[in-house]
């Protein structure tokens, strides 16, 4: 019965479709984490990684390439400029405060270090017109800065097509590398050329995988420990013995632990609507390329094995339901159509949510309503109901939003406003924009490992940075004096509360903020003999601001790392261990155990955890 318990406007901005594609669930997304050296930058617009196109000379003003740009539609790539000849070792941060000393308020900024210039990109001409002559000839750091127009990013689809049409015309395109584990390529079943997109070791041994992972960390511990040694050389003679008691890096890496599970473990999967690569209109799966690449075909995850077959049920009753409606679905290409995405969240409750993102372009009120009043009927009454569905949600997309925005309202169209899962024996509320590990199982192998790394007893003052809904905080809650947690996501503080007190917590308290904001002030009023801090932040890893408020309190002696992506943590580690300056006060941290966890079997992907300890000079 749908709702028992058994126990994410009419247009969406460029830079959404060529970055924000998120249906390729073992693709992380390569940004940078925030650094003293390199803030975490903003996510990027067409154009902001390249002016190759701009600098071939096309012309921007009959080229379909750049259609967009012509559209009635805001794109920052209008107003972009190149800043030339920057110093070198600046970063993100430096170029934005210079920027904001001359009066200079950016829209965008893609920072390229190696070549020593910038994309910059403003909301208006004035803007760009000011930065221009501003900035052109002043001296910084012994350079002199210049300043010219830059063109925009090509539409990444229609480029690629204009590239196979010239190759067709002209010969055969160049073939392409082959994926993991297969020897052929567009000859192979759909199913087959999906999984080795979003599963890309899936003929891979399972040992052999765990293998091919712990060697990645290695390899991360490798580069850490180079750069201690160029960043802290008072660390070089610690760092010299750590060298030669573990195989010339600078901790010990203990064996990867594996995913209790291998396959059906993704309790959180986000389908994207398109046509299919197989003809059919109105389809739900994944794609088999980014639009970046040049690729909006989508597959059916029906062969995929990294999908529980609840949520394959859900996605098929979906599927059915909109090929029966006369809404397109959404193009990224001409930015007009209606169905988005189709976010779907399962647990072990035997709970199940949909979220369903819909572009309602020109339509009325009247018309949604009774779109989502159709929508409600089939889950709860019509073909739909076996699916099992017990949430189901709905998100109007807006014209600048992407379906991964975390403050897009949800409208509850049937049943719970969430789900609830079981993890350590604990009950854990849902909500849809909530962060909650994909993998149950093997984030209960992850969860337990930080438990016995932190070293907690009942004087520990424990601050869970990046909580979501909770998790590790309130898994470790009995064990410690008091918990204190920090998320950016409302629903998932709100979650977190609510799932303390289900579990009679009562010596925990969280804070909703960005951790640069919150965390700083938090940590100066904890008043404890032991002070511990757990991170799980997203890919780009911590805010600058963060660090520095961590190497200040020299009361936080532990700090556990979680990250999904240690190269792109890698700048966070780094700082965490840089000698004092005039920046960076406080004692510094080193690293004494390594780990892998597998939460994401038949990927190249996993969780990797380091244990920080701070420098005792006494």
């Amino acid at each position: 019965m749908f709702g028992s318990r058994s126990q994410s406007g009419s247009q969406v901005v460029m830079a959404d479709v060529m970055t924000a594609d998120s249906s390729n669930l073992n693709q992380e997304t390569d940004l940078q984490p925030g650094s003293l050296q390199e803030e975490k930058q903003p996510k990027e617009e067409p154009g902001a990684e390249s002016n190759k196109e701009g600098e071939e000379g096309e012309d921007c003003s009959n080229s379909d390439i750049y259609r967009y740009i012509k559209d009635d539609l805001f794109t920052s790539e209008i107003f972009k400029v190149q800043i030339q000849n920057l110093p070198r070792y600046i970063g993100f941060n430096d170029l934005k405060k210079f920027l904001s000393k001359h009066g200079l308020n950016p829209h965008k900024i893609k920072l390229m270090g190696r070549q020593s210039f910038a994309f910059v990109t403003f909301k208006n001409q004035e803007d760009r017109d000011k930065a221009m002559k501003l900035v052109h000839g002043v001296h910084w750091k012994g350079k002199v800065l210049s300043v010219r127009l830059a063109k925009p990013k090509a539409d990444p689809l229609l480029r690629k097509r204009k590239q196979d049409g010239e190759a067709a015309d002209g010969g055969q395109p160049a073939p392409k590398r082959p994926a993991e584990g297969r020897d052929g390529g567009e000859d192979e079943p759909l199913g087959v050329q999906l999984a080795n997109v979003v599963t890309p070791l899936w003929q891979v041994p399972y040992p052999e995988q765990l293998q091919r992972k712990e060697q990645e960390v290695e390899a991360v511990l490798h580069t850490l420990t180079r750069e201690i040694g160029n960043s802290n050389k008072a660390m070089l003679p610690w760092l010299f013995v750590q060298k030669e008691k573990n195989k010339g890096v600078c901790c010990p890496l203990e064996p990867i632990k594996p995913s209790p599970v291998q396959t059906e473990y993704r309790n959180k999967c986000e389908f994207v609507i398109s046509a299919g690569a197989d003809g059919e209109d109105k389809t739900v799966g994944f794609r088999l390329g980014k639009y970046k690449g040049g690729s909006c075909a989508v597959v059916s995850p029906s062969d995929t094995i990294h999908v529980p077959e609840g949520a394959k049920r859900v996605v098929l009753a979906f599927q059915n339901y909109i090929r029966s409606t006369p809404y397109a679905v959404y193009s990224p290409e001409t930015y007009e159509g209606h169905w988005r995405q189709l976010t779907v969240r399962t647990s072990r409750t035997n709970q199940i949510m949909a979220v369903v993102f819909f572009h309602p372009q020109k339509l009325d009120e009247d018309e949604t309503a009774s779109l989502k009043e159709s929508l409600r009927s089939y889950f709860t009454d019509g073909e739909g109901k076996d699916s099992g569905v017990t949430s189901l949600h709905f998100v109007r997309m807006g014209q600048r939003t992407s379906a991964g925005s975390e403050d897009l309202p949800c409208e509850l169209v049937a049943g719970e406003p969430w789900i609830h899962e079981e993890l350590l024996g604990l009950s854990f509320r849902i909500s849809p924009h909530s962060f909650f590990q994909t993998n149950t199982l093997a984030a209960e192998v992850l969860y337990s490992s930080v438990g016995e790394w932190a070293e907690l007893d009942q004087d520990t003052t424990l601050l869970d940075v990046c909580c979501g809904t909770g998790t590790i905080g309130i898994s470790l809650a009995k064990r410690v004096r008091k918990v204190i947690g920090i998320d950016l996501c409302q629903e998932a503080v709100n979650d977190a509360k609510v799932n303390a007190e289900v579990n009679g917590l009562t010596n925990v308290e969280y804070h909703c903020g960005k951790a640069e904001d919150v965390f700083p002030s938090i940590l100066n009023a904890v008043v404890s003999p032991n002070v511990t801090a757990i991170v799980d932040p997203p890919r780009a890893g911590l805010h600058s601001r963060v660090i520095l408020a961590i190497r200040r309190a020299e009361h936080l002696k532990r700090l556990v790392y979680v990250t999904c992506n240690a190269k792109a943590a890698m700048n966070n580690f780094i700082d965490l261990c840089r000698a004092p300056s005039n920046r960076v006060h406080g004692a510094p941290f080193r690293p004494v155990r390594a780990m892998a966890v597998d939460l994401f079997p038949q990927t190249t992907h996993c969780e990797t955890v380091l244990l920080f300890q701070r420098v005792d000079y006494g």
